[in-house]
């Protein structure tokens, strides 16, 4: 904690002080950092006709939602906005509801990480935009969905919740 280190009283003090104070500042402020889960967003993309559109992650071979980390300066609306057009390639039209909010430690095998779920209207042709994230991009009927081993993460529970229309928070 910040209580541990010694403050530098004076700007006189040598620059190898000052440099061993930005130190062990950077590291507090990282230890910190990474104690504390990481916020992300998955977005549920409806189609005009009602398909959900689902990536292939090239990490895994399996299928996800598209969506990713809040970049620092982001709002959920501009990470959704921006995650949508760079792994499908689509338009956020609107976001319709709050699908969920996810923040179990186990949900994500990388880290623990607090997950925004929102459904949105989208348009637009699937074209892949990040290729070294993402292998296939596809839309898909309710009934025509992969099965739950074969999609990344907690993504068929959020998929599964949705069709059901519940918002939850878990």
């Amino acid at each position: 904690m910040l209580n541990s280190f010694r403050f530098i009283s004076s700007p006189l003090d040598s620059s190898s002080t000052s440099h061993n104070f930005l130190h062990r500042f950077f590291q507090e402020g990282v230890r910190l950092a990474f104690r504390h889960p990481v916020v992300g967003t998955s977005i549920i993309p409806i189609l005009d006709n009602g398909q959900i559109v689902l990536i292939r992650r090239r990490d895994t071979g399996l299928w996800a939602l598209p969506g990713g980390m809040v970049a620092w300066g982001e709002d959920i609306a501009t990470t959704v906005r921006r995650e949508l057009k760079e792994e499908t390639g689509l338009q956020l039209l609107q976001i319709q509801r709050l699908a969920g909010v996810y923040s179990s430690p186990e949900r994500d095998t990388r880290l623990h990480s607090i997950c925004v779920a929102v459904v949105a209207d989208v348009r637009g042709k699937l074209k892949i935009q990040d290729e070294l994230e993402i292998s296939e991009v596809k839309a898909f009927t309710h009934s025509s969905l992969p099965p739950s081993e074969e999609l990344s993460y907690d993504n068929a529970e959020q998929l599964g919740n949705y069709i059901a229309g519940l918002t939850v928070l878990h």
